[in-house]
């Protein structure tokens, strides 16, 4: 932050703590409350800001070393001259609130504008030999020992499930129709024709 001296009428001078920032449509807020939740936090500095014109985003992190700050994307720079002349100093939840113009561009804004660009994540570039991508890009061995040894104890299972003669002409696996289901299975049921359906006892 730059600080320059003013003068003043009653005696030294006294330091003044404008500054030097252009002015810019993102809002850069400290000294403000740590123990709001995050959520309320950034819903409490949209209600406030947005009297002053439209609020694009609000960022408001909790880490450690942002705690206590935040940034306000305002559509235009006017509305972020109006909102930081009428809010400097105000008191939010107990503190008071300080703000000057962010030193970059915000995200929100280089989105709309078209200059976004993605963050780059250095990469270490790797090269191997071939005989270091033959060994790597081949099946380990214990895996192909492993899958001829599922596939035998496959096979053997199936064998002890269904007998050591399976039929060849039925399909295993499969569900019985109901005409292939003999009779002994369930209880035969005996129909009473003495008494014809339409009689019940409910004549009462």
């Amino acid at each position: 932050m730059v600080s320059r001296v003013m003068p003043s009428h009653n005696g030294p001078s006294q330091k003044s703590s404008t500054t030097s920032e252009a002015p810019n449509q993102t809002l850069y807020c400290t000294n403000l409350p740590d123990k709001l939740q995050k959520r309320d936090l950034r819903l409490a500095l949209y209600t406030l800001f947005s009297t002053y014109g439209p609020v694009l985003d609000v960022v408001a992190l909790k880490t450690s070393k942002m705690r206590g700050q935040a940034h306000i994307v305002f559509r235009d720079v006017q509305a972020s001259t109006q909102a930081m002349r009428a809010l400097q100093g105000f008191d939010f939840f107990g503190k008071e609130m300080k703000m000057q113009y962010a030193k970059g561009k915000s995200d929100t804004i280089a989105k709309l504008d078209g200059t976004y660009r993605m963050p780059v994540i250095p990469t270490h570039v790797v090269t191997s030999t071939e005989l270091q991508q033959s060994i790597f890009n081949a099946l380990p061995s214990s895996s192909v020992a492993a899958v001829s040894t599922a596939a035998s104890t496959t096979k053997e299972s199936e064998i002890s499930l269904n007998g050591p003669k399976a039929d060849a002409d039925e399909p295993q696996g499969l569900k019985r129709r109901r005409e292939d289901e003999s009779d002994e299975e369930g209880a035969p049921m005996e129909e009473d024709d003495s008494e014809p359906m339409e009689a019940s006892s409910d004549d009462d």
